[in-house]
């Protein structure tokens, strides 16, 4: 079993033609993703990549039965690409569109709170079940498939960590990168639920970072869970000075339960297995798991 995606999974590109849409549908397309199509405005009835384009969401949901799509839409339009899929049917929405202003995400997290769709982002880097769907800008290649799953704000880090575990001889059954910015749709919490619910899932790697109360709840779900399934973690941003954003625009420190070391107590006391350095990711996951 997989979470979000997998090879039954039909998945369109919003943005297809675009430079970005293109180069990357490619590469999903060609690591086995099943793509079915894609949607720009204004292009419809054409093909692109041997796949049909679509004018709207709708059109590509009613012609394939689409239940996925990876977003590559400007950040000006990209709010309401969302809404338009969660309108049409879509169930998980991936948006890698980073530079969403935070205004829109407001609407967009209000539109899509009463649908039965999952947001995955914006500002991040997909979702990945190794072998069967590669739906983002991860590099295909490091993900083998395996016992672990990943959750992680970092887009790097997530291949990062999944490169180790792969050299340990373990595999992933889903990576999942959350984004990192300061109004995501899918929380750390409910991302470390869904692969502590899956049966293929033995333990998982959690990568967060400075900012904000999403890996600290995360912990906290976990203890109330009773669950015995192991939970790795890294928290990046430990030197980083206080007040000041870091890359992610979610990733600033506005107390002090905000700060690395802060939150890297809270996971410890709720029974997470710690880390200090990404390095030790893959070594510490095979000490647990074996």
């Amino acid at each position: 079993m997989s979470v979000l995606v997998n090879k039954d999974s039909k998945i369109i590109v919003q943005g297809f033609t675009g430079s970005e849409g293109t180069f990357h549908a490619q590469q999903m397309i060609e690591y086995g993703t099943n793509v079915v199509g894609g949607v720009t405005p204004g292009k419809g009835g054409q093909k692109h990549l041997d796949k049909p384009v679509f004018n709207t969401v709708a059109d590509a949901v009613e012609e394939t039965g689409a239940d996925v799509s990876i977003i590559f839409v400007p950040p000006a339009f990209a709010a309401d690409a969302i809404m338009e899929a969660a309108n049409a049917g879509i169930k998980v929405i991936i948006t890698i569109t980073e530079g969403i202003p935070t205004g829109d995400m407001i609407k967009v997290a209000d539109y899509i709170k009463d649908r039965d769709c999952r947001l995955i982002g914006p500002n991040c880097p997909g979702v990945i079940t190794p072998g069967e769907a590669k739906v983002g800008i991860m590099p295909g290649f490091v993900f083998k498939k395996g016992k672990i799953g990943v959750v992680s704000k970092s887009g790097t880090l997530t291949y990062e960590a999944a490169d180790q575990v792969v050299k340990q001889g373990l595999g992933i059954t889903t990576a999942i990168g959350i984004g990192g910015d300061p109004i995501i749709g899918t929380t750390t919490k409910e991302a470390v639920e869904l692969l502590i619910n899956d049966d293929e899932t033995e333990a998982v790697v959690m990568i967060g970072e400075i900012g904000g109360q999403l890996e600290a709840d995360a912990a906290k779900w976990y203890k109330g869970s009773g669950s015995k399934k192991p939970i790795i973690a890294f928290i990046a941003g430990e030197t980083a000075p206080a007040g000041r954003t870091m890359g992610h625009a979610g990733a600033i420190v506005g107390g002090s339960d905000d700060t690395a070391q802060a939150k890297k107590k809270i996971l410890g006391e709720c029974g997470i297995h710690v880390v200090d350095s990404p390095a030790e990711i893959g070594k510490k996951v095979a000490e647990i798991v074996g």
